[in-house]
């Protein structure tokens, strides 16, 4: 009988301890799947010189406020906006920044980006240059003319609405794709009568060569910076996102109060004397926009129509279905 008790107090005893192990392990496995440091976690961002992921990048304040999070940041410099966007749609980053017209060949070309954010329009540092002793003095000059810019760069947007304006046609003007640091060359050699390009470009060249600014891009284009990433990332790293872009909003607000600090900070980087660089700064104020507004939206939509029109771009592409949204798209 006793040996029957005891065995039956051991039965228990090892019932007991089972639980107990259990829930311990239960315990241990529930402390296991705590979210791992994220130490080896990076964001890819890409970037162009003198835009404000530059000033960002140069400041260095992005990556003190993800390395908590866990998150390292990894810049790739790129000349112009659709060799970026060529970077995002292939993985090899995972967000950036560019004028207004990349994202649309970009998404006329398949791309699946998504627009994160916009920011203040700086339509006064960009335009047409032509040599201080041109013949040009008017749009309607640029007729029969050779006219050197970037291919899908913001600038091609611009030409598009400056020549509709002297009402010349596309086919009125012979276009040199050239990147920028090209173009000025040819510039300057006389290989084309006229250059279509942004800060600091323009301003490098009106201060250094005395090229005059025919017009600049105010009645033809706000040239917004857009602020783009993949969908793949937007989806799972949205948090990640926001932290982005309220950084932005801080070194943006930290250009506008500091002119003096930022045109000698991206003079020694860029290698610009001072004052061209002070009159890019001058003429340019850095901010995210609260939203993409619905105004906003439909600006981008006439660049996409536009370009569809001239059958510069395949596909009529919709650019409201590719804004992205943190209350319905984020995935965090």
């Amino acid at each position: 009988m006793i040996g029957k008790r005891f065995k039956h107090k051991l039965a228990l005893l090892g019932s007991l301890l089972l639980v107990m192990g259990l829930v311990l392990s239960a315990c241990g496995t529930t402390e296991d799947a705590k979210p791992q440091t994220t130490a080896d976690q990076k964001i890819r961002i890409g970037y162009q010189k003198n835009g404000p992921l530059f000033i960002l990048k140069n400041l260095g304040t992005l990556e003190k406020r993800l390395e908590p999070l866990g998150y390292k940041v990894e810049w790739n410099e790129f000349q112009a906006g659709p060799a970026l966007l060529e970077a995002l749609n292939a993985g090899s980053v995972d967000f950036g920044r560019t004028g207004n017209s990349p994202p649309v060949f970009a998404q006329a070309s398949g791309s699946s980006l998504q627009y994160i954010a916009v920011a203040f329009s700086k339509f006064e540092g960009s335009g047409i240059l032509v040599k201080a002793d041109s013949a040009i003095q008017e749009l309607e000059d640029l007729k029969g003319k050779t006219i050197g810019f970037a291919k899908g760069s913001s600038s091609h947007y611009l030409l598009v609405k400056a020549l509709e304006k002297a009402n010349l046609k596309y086919e009125d003007i012979t276009p040199a794709f050239l990147s920028p640091g090209d173009a000025r060359v040819a510039f300057e050699q006389g290989d084309i009568d006229a250059w279509v390009v942004w800060d600091p470009y323009t301003a490098d060249t009106e201060v250094s060569t005395g090229a005059r600014l025919l017009v600049n891009g105010e009645g033809l284009t706000t040239d917004r910076d857009f602020f783009l990433s993949s969908s793949e990332f937007a989806a799972e790293h949205s948090d990640i996102l926001k932290e982005v872009i309220d950084e932005i909003q801080n070194s943006s607000n930290w250009a506008n109060e500091n002119p003096e600090e930022l045109t000698k900070m991206l003079s020694d980087i860029l290698g610009i004397d001072e004052a061209s660089m002070k009159l890019a700064v001058d003429r340019r104020v850095h901010g995210v926009e609260k939203e993409i507004s619905d105004e906003i939206i439909a600006e981008q939509q006439s660049i996409a129509d536009t370009f569809y029109e001239l059958g510069i771009i395949p596909t009529k592409i919709n650019i409201k279905e590719r804004i992205f949204s943190f209350e319905k798209d984020g995935g965090k």
